[in-house]
């Protein structure tokens, strides 16, 4: 596979704890990703954060906190991206999801 130029950055920010059907919400949302065939998805895991609530989620020691931020990213062609939307719909409760342009100098396979 080829990707080059314009694409969609699909950003995920949910919580570490979140679920879907039994199993972590960013896992559900990588292996779905891959299901349909997207470029690729990466997990990043936060040491600190916010969100709706504006709870601090933080992985001080003396804040354990077992509910740290999460954000998934995705690029791919915006048709592809488009079209994994509903899923993401169907399947974040709680969180927040973006998109931008961006483009892509380089991915390639072998």
């Amino acid at each position: 596979m080829k990707l080059e130029g314009e694409a969609k950055l699909v950003r995920i920010f949910i919580g570490e704890s979140d679920r879907w059907q039994g199993k972590p919400l960013y896992e559900a949302i990588v292996l779905e990703a891959k299901r349909q065939g997207l470029a690729g998805a990466t997990v990043f895991k936060g040491v600190m954060g916010f969100g709706a609530h504006s709870r601090i989620h933080s992985a001080k020691i003396l804040q354990l906190s077992e509910d740290l931020p999460v954000m998934i990213e995705i690029v791919d062609a915006e048709e592809k991206v488009r079209a994994f939307l509903p899923a993401l719909e169907a399947m974040v409760g709680e969180g927040l999801v973006t998109m931008e342009r961006v483009e892509v100098i380089r991915y390639r396979h072998r």
